[in-house]
């Protein structure tokens, strides 16, 4: 086995990614540098930013709300969740967020980190200053499918 290497990384210096499902993705620690136990992200994104209601059929994930608000719909209850709360989604449980205010800040954590391909194939870089890359269901859905990361099991349910 190969030992790991420490990752530290400060506010900003985390490689950066415009996702086509909408927001910006920070990459804070990459499945690589955890050797596969984990993937950890920021994304940031404006109101009205939603998901399709979806399974992660290998991973559990976990949000924490760094910033803002976002409505979550878990398994076809719906609950907000605001700056400082955090909900936990074993593997298979349906769910899907919308972001209702202004903008949000969320931390996701998944477990193990087997999904990275998934949201790297479906993002663009952004470099500093560079704009949002249009929102592109059909290309969410095309890397689903082509990753298995993630199944699609509905539209947005808000």
């Amino acid at each position: 086995m190969t030992p790991l290497a420490a990752t530290v990384r400060d506010h900003g210096e985390g490689e950066r990614q415009w996702f086509s499902g909408g927001g910006l993705l920070t990459w804070l620690a990459t499945s690589e540098e955890t050797g596969g136990a984990f993937l950890l992200f920021e994304l940031a994104g404006e109101q009205g930013k939603v998901t399709p209601l979806h399974i992660h059929p290998a991973s559990d994930e976990t949000f924490y709300l760094l910033d803002g608000e976002i409505q979550l719909d878990l398994d076809g209850k719906k609950r907000n969740l605001s700056t400082g709360g955090v909900a936990v989604i074993p593997r298979g449980v349906p769910h899907a967020f919308k972001v209702v205010s202004p903008t949000t800040r969320l931390l996701t954590l998944q477990t193990p980190g087997t999904d990275e391909a998934f949201f790297r194939l479906a993002s663009e870089p952004a470099p500093e200053g560079s704009r949002p890359i249009p929102v592109d269901f059909d290309r969410i859905r095309d890397v689903a499918e082509k990753t298995g990361a993630i199944q699609i099991v509905g539209p947005p349910p808000f």
